[in-house]
């Protein structure tokens, strides 16, 4: 089970969906059973997928009731096929319904996430491309979603806007054209002390003219057609030293039954918006298992 997260984010993450989910109590539960009985329950797999979010569903029900056994029988990252199970919890039947709503939204959606990204990892092997996530996240979710992304054998692009420069067409209006905002940016760049890498955002053949006259070390191109972007990463292999590579990004309604074909246009990385803002939840259940 992958447990290499910032602990107290994630609790505050699992804190608040319980909080939402369980209020003041769980009334249909507190009614319905009876205190001190024991049960246990498998989280099973109803389709195909890969697995993730196991760690939060854990800490879900550490939370509720830190009596309770959480026993992960996959890795995350792992394959799954139909009716195999995941994980079993045991303990308090009280507090294993309380959580069951909450641990099941965590390890769904997550698995959705990774099983999502390997269709379009699995769709680009051997092609030389990376298939990378964007900040198109969840709001309050996105290191869950960006670590399923990485169990799903894709990788992560910049997690924020505090780790890498990324000018987008915005910026580069705002700035007054590339090579303003490209130079503006590596001066305060060098006045702050940090060194970080400089990506600009293209939308056509003259825009990834400018960016590479600009010493981008990363050029996205935007809504290209496949033609348009052939030539650009023809224009911008010719340009790149082995002193100064210059990384090429695919971007934009990235679709599955498309990414074979711009995989083969010879960029280095895709990115996938759908892998967290689109992908179907992956259809997973919690099954009580008859006391032997």
């Amino acid at each position: 089970m992958d447990t290499k997260f910032d602990l107290e984010s994630l609790k505050e993450i699992v804190t608040r969906a319980l909080r939402e989910d369980v209020g003041d109590g769980d009334v249909t539960t507190e009614w319905t059973l009876a205190p001190g009985s024991f049960a246990r329950a498998r989280f099973e797999a109803k389709q195909p997928g890969i697995v993730s979010g196991l760690f939060p569903a854990c800490l879900t029900y550490r939370e509720v009731d830190a009596s309770l056994e959480f026993q992960a029988l996959l890795a995350d990252g792992d394959p799954v096929e139909s009716g195999r199970p995941i994980a079993e919890v045991r303990g308090d039947t009280r507090s294993l319904l309380t959580g069951e709503r909450t641990a099941l939204n965590f390890m769904r959606h997550l698995s959705g996430i990774a099983s999502t990204t390997r269709l379009y990892v699995d769709a680009v092997r051997n092609t030389g491309a990376r298939i990378v996530d964007t900040r198109k996240t969840t709001p309050g979710l996105r290191e869950l979603e960006k670590r399923a992304v990485l169990h799903g054998g894709g990788d992560n692009h910049r997690h924020g806007l505090f780790d890498m420069a990324l000018i987008k067409d915005n910026h580069i209006a705002a700035a007054g054209g590339i090579a303003a905002a490209v130079s503006l940016c590596r001066s305060n760049m060098a006045l702050s002390g940090r060194r970080y890498a400089v990506e600009v955002e293209t939308c056509g053949l003259a825009q990834v003219e400018e960016a590479v006259r600009s010493g981008a070390d990363w050029i996205m191109l935007d809504n290209m057609n496949d033609e348009e972007m052939r030539v650009a990463v023809a224009r911008i292999r010719a340009a790149a030293t082995a002193e100064r590579p210059i990384v090429v990004e695919a971007s934009g309604a990235v679709k599955l039954d498309r990414i074979g074909t711009i995989a083969n246009t010879g960029v280095d990385v895709i990115s996938v918006g759908a892998l967290t803002h689109s992908a179907p939840a992956l259809d997973i259940s919690l099954n009580m298992v008859a006391s032997s």
